[in-house]
């Protein structure tokens, strides 16, 4: 959640479920989506059926690869590199979408400088995937009217697991993919319904809909709504400190 919250202010899907079948590219990544979100899957065998291509990145050969246009296999935990690489390869050809970055992003240039140095000759010695691999990935997804971008605990269970999500973040904004019907990034969580759990607020530090408990505008609202007064201003326990409390 971490990852979202700091590059799209909040850690949730930013599309419906309902959305993927329009998607015209599906880019899944660190997510084993036919055995961990089966339901999800199906959606995305009927966009296939319907012409959408199908990108996977995964070091396995996954169910969903038999679905695949393509299917990439880079090397466990060097996804920072690979993503890097294809967003340099986009800025280099010009397939980013610079109306959006200007009106809706910050910090472009310092991404473009970041990421200038992942070629993608180095990040092929990284990621275990050929120069002329990043490259077709680069061109699948900056030549794409829109694409979805799908990841589950393939991204976030790394100890860059935070920055892993804001790359992920960094590239569809960068193509101007959120926002946008059938497209966005698309997290795929881990426990059940532990999405719908946090959209209702879930969580130490938020209300309903990720609005913070911090924010004296917010608590209003919510006292409002609930006829009541008082509050806290401060933030729930986290489950460390629970377990630290009961211990």
């Amino acid at each position: 959640m971490a990852g979202l919250a700091a590059t799209l202010g909040a850690g949730a899907m930013t599309n419906s479920i309902s959305e993927i079948e329009g998607c015209p590219v599906i880019f899944v990544i660190g997510s084993n989506t036919t055995e961990a979100h089966p339901v999800i899957s199906y959606s995305m065998k009927r966009a296939v059926k319907k012409g959408a291509l199908l990108i996977v990145v995964d070091p396995r050969k996954i169910e969903l690869t038999r679905w695949a246009t393509r299917h990439f296999q880079h090397n466990v935990g060097s996804d920072i590199a690979l993503l890097n690489a294809v967003m340099r390869e986009i800025i280099k050809n010009g397939h980013h979408d610079t109306e959006f970055i200007e009106n809706c992003t910050e910090g472009f240039e310092e991404l473009k400088r970041t990421v200038e140095e992942y070629t993608p000759e180095k990040a092929a010695e990284i990621c275990g995937l050929r120069p002329d691999e990043i490259r077709e990935l680069a061109l699948m997804l900056g030549t794409a009217e829109k694409a979805g971008l799908f990841y589950t605990l393939g991204i976030t269970e790394h100890i860059t697991g935070t920055d892993n999500v804001k790359t992920c973040a960094n590239l569809q904004m960068l193509l101007g993919n959120v926002g946008v019907e059938s497209a966005g990034v698309n997290p795929l969580r881990g426990q059940n319904n532990v999405q719908g759990a946090c959209d209702m607020g879930v969580l130490p530090d938020v209300y309903t809909g990720y609005q913070k408990a911090s924010d004296p505008a917010v608590r209003k609202k919510f006292e409002e709504a609930w006829g009541m007064e008082g509050l806290p201003d401060t933030d729930g326990t986290k489950i460390p400190a629970m377990f630290d409390g009961i211990l």
